[in-house]
């Protein structure tokens, strides 16, 4: 089968139109390339080491007690959706209905499509904060919807809002702002008053807000993480979207979550059950007992993700790359403009041939490829000692 089909009117292409600008993503081609090479894969975000031991013995114990090893339901189950809300009010104070305002979902990614596609209607305008995970763009253009990018741009060695032209990014057609604090792939973590400001301009030109969060518990230094849905006016109209995979190391176990206020989940759960209708049922057992560890837990987490961050960062540091020091997430943003590259696509493919490491080029974040062009993303979210070893290698990546 060619990718044409015949009609009368010529051939016709088999993929639908919405979706003709995507490819395979570029996290499958350099995992790939990375496993083709023999290189330490820096690109795509996911730990080269499980999750607490008690988690996935509880995985095994649900799986042994029968527990979810058939349908489980639709939302998620009991124990699961009354965990996440435990979570939500514990560390923000959300009070949530876990029958009514939790849905389960199979990972934050399913979320987001599930989110878009039931909130947005054809031709309606989601802004979203460019640059940004390629899943938004897709969503977007499956929903029918027109993404219209606010960038974050660098300044003072991190990339920023501009509230101005966000505000400016808004018209009568403007449904939805797609919000990710913190932010992926830039590491920035948007402060209070900056989401103050996105909230009041949400409640004044009425309208919804998909906030990503699932990088909540990886925050360093002083940042903080203010949820959305916290701030005055925000929870009847802020759609939040959590997951297990960044928090707990379990990311092929594919659990995350929508909370919101009850019509919006209805709404959201209305796209959900289309998609997978149900997921991860022995996984969700596991995940509600994960979400009641204690603080020490998410403290030490945090703690070992800032030292590899820092690890990471000075090892970038040293070999030439100009280092934007995140705030959050598991990624560190660079610029190889120091190094007397520009392009990010061909430094990352040249990249495992030249010393063996993996990274992603940023500019398939962005719509606008040349802004994003002289960006590379590489994760810290590996053992020391890989990413010792990934520093000595990047030693040599000086022309």
């Amino acid at each position: 089968m060619t990718a044409m089909t015949a009609t009368p009117s010529g051939p016709r292409p088999l993929l639908n139109r919405r979706l003709a600008e995507f490819g395979t993503t570029i996290f499958a081609e350099m995992s790939a390339l990375a496993v083709s090479t023999g290189s330490i894969n820096l690109g795509q975000g996911f730990p080269d080491t499980d999750g607490p031991e008690q988690i996935r013995e509880a995985a095994v114990r649900a799986l042994r007690d029968g527990r979810g090893n058939q349908y489980p339901p639709g939302p998620g189950v009991p124990e699961l959706r009354t965990a996440i809300a435990g979570h939500q009010q514990r560390r923000y104070g959300i009070g949530l209905d876990p029958d009514r305002e939790v849905l389960v979902t199979a990972g934050a990614t399913e979320a987001i499509a599930a989110a878009l596609l039931a909130l947005v209607e054809p031709g309606d305008e989601v802004v979203a904060l460019e640059p940004y995970y390629d899943s938004y763009a897709a969503c977007i253009a499956m929903a029918g919807g027109t993404r219209v990018p606010v960038t974050l741009r660098p300044h003072d060695g991190a990339f920023r809002l501009d509230l101005d032209e966000l505000r400016a990014a808004i018209t009568p057609r403007t449904r939805l702002l797609l919000i990710n604090t913190p932010h992926n792939p830039t590491g920035t973590v948007l402060a209070r008053a900056e989401l103050t400001a996105i909230a009041e301009l949400a409640i004044e030109r009425d309208l919804l807000v998909v906030t990503d969060e699932v990088y909540e518990h990886l925050t360093f230094d002083a940042a903080e993480h203010v949820p959305l849905a916290t701030l005055p006016g925000m929870r009847e109209r802020t759609v939040t979207i959590g997951s297990s995979g960044k928090t707990f190391s379990f990311t092929g176990w594919k659990v995350g979550w929508v909370t919101a206020a009850p019509d919006l989940v209805t709404a959201v759960r209305s796209a959900k059950q289309f998609l997978t209708y149900v997921s991860a049922g022995p996984f969700q057992y596991a995940i509600a007992e994960a979400l009641a560890l204690p603080d020490a837990y998410f403290d030490g987490f945090r703690a070992d993700m800032t030292a590899k961050r820092d690890l990471l960062a000075a090892g970038l540091a040293d070999a030439g790359f100009g280092v934007f020091r995140p705030q959050g997430t598991y990624f560190i943003t660079t610029d190889i403009r120091p190094l007397g590259f520009d392009d990010g696509f061909a430094f990352c493919r040249a990249l495992p041939e030249r010393c063996g490491v993996v990274a992603i080029p940023n500019a398939v974040f962005y719509d606008d490829r040349q802004a994003g062009a002289p960006f590379v993303r590489f994760a810290f979210c590996k053992r020391l000692p890989v990413l010792e070893e990934a520093v000595s290698r990047l030693k040599g990546i000086a022309p």
